[in-house]
């Protein structure tokens, strides 16, 4: 048997690959990470035993793996996003390689991704930002040394910040002084799902316009001047007489 650390996108249904959609409707067993993966991901399935993990600890997760190893039984192991990123694979393939059970991992749609659609906009463009950081606001688990988020700022790249939304009034303390108070900056709750919200402002008022709702996590803040970016170079990508592989 395999497990299978499938990534159901960022909330649409229809955003999950074929392949992950293939092994969650044919696997008999499916752990799925509660509210964040929505029932319609799930639909049509025929598995025997469909656990929402949302309460379990570690040994608990692992324990259903390995009892399914034993029964001879694939398991989707569904995860929101990628689950590659802040997914909380690497623990769980850490127990399996020590119990000698294989897995496989199947890519999503990322939540940046997703943002990055509904706001219509490219993340990478010419002489504005051809880098994006993926990082997320140390609370609970610490930054390793480097990574802090005005360290990253420096670069002044696209930056999509996770799992910071409550603590908004401090990113943007810790940014202006890198990006300026004027820089675009989008906050999207729940992006692809029936209920999204977009906030978009600047550095200098996004937290007063987060701090008047009632979103406080499920949310991305995108941060970075591709966001309203009118006058920018065009790329050579559909230059006349550019190689197509360039």
């Amino acid at each position: 048997m395999t497990v299978f650390f499938i990534g159901a996108g960022p909330g649409d249904p229809e955003l999950i690959t074929v392949k992950g959609q293939r092994l969650v409707r044919t696997c008999p067993v499916i752990l799925y990470a509660g509210s964040l993966v929505p029932d319609a991901v799930l639909a049509g399935n025929v598995a025997e035993v469909v656990i929402n993990t949302a309460e379990l600890d570690l040994d608990a997760i692992v324990a259903l793996l390995a009892d399914a190893h034993a029964k001879g039984q694939h398991v989707a192991r569904v995860h929101s996003g990628d689950p590659s990123l802040y997914g909380a694979i690497g623990e769980q393939i850490r127990r399996l390689r020590e119990l000698r059970i294989p897995y496989e991992i199947v890519p999503g749609v990322t939540a940046t991704a997703a943002c990055a659609a509904t706001l219509g906009c490219e993340l990478t463009l010419p002489d504005v930002s051809q880098t994006l950081i993926l990082t997320r606001y140390a609370r609970k688990t610490s930054m390793p040394e480097g990574e802090e988020l005005a360290d990253l700022a420096r670069h002044r790249a696209t930056m999509a910040i996770h799992l910071g939304v409550r603590h908004i009034a401090r990113i943007v303390e810790e940014l202006i002084p890198h990006y300026g108070a004027d820089c675009p900056v989008a906050v999207v709750y729940r992006a692809s799902w029936p209920d999204e919200e977009k906030i978009i402002g600047t550095l200098g008022d996004i937290a007063a316009k987060v701090q008047g709702t009632d979103i406080e996590r499920t949310a991305l803040i995108l941060v970075g001047r591709v966001l309203t970016a009118e006058h920018f170079a065009e790329s050579t990508l559909y230059a006349k007489g550019s190689a197509a592989d360039d």
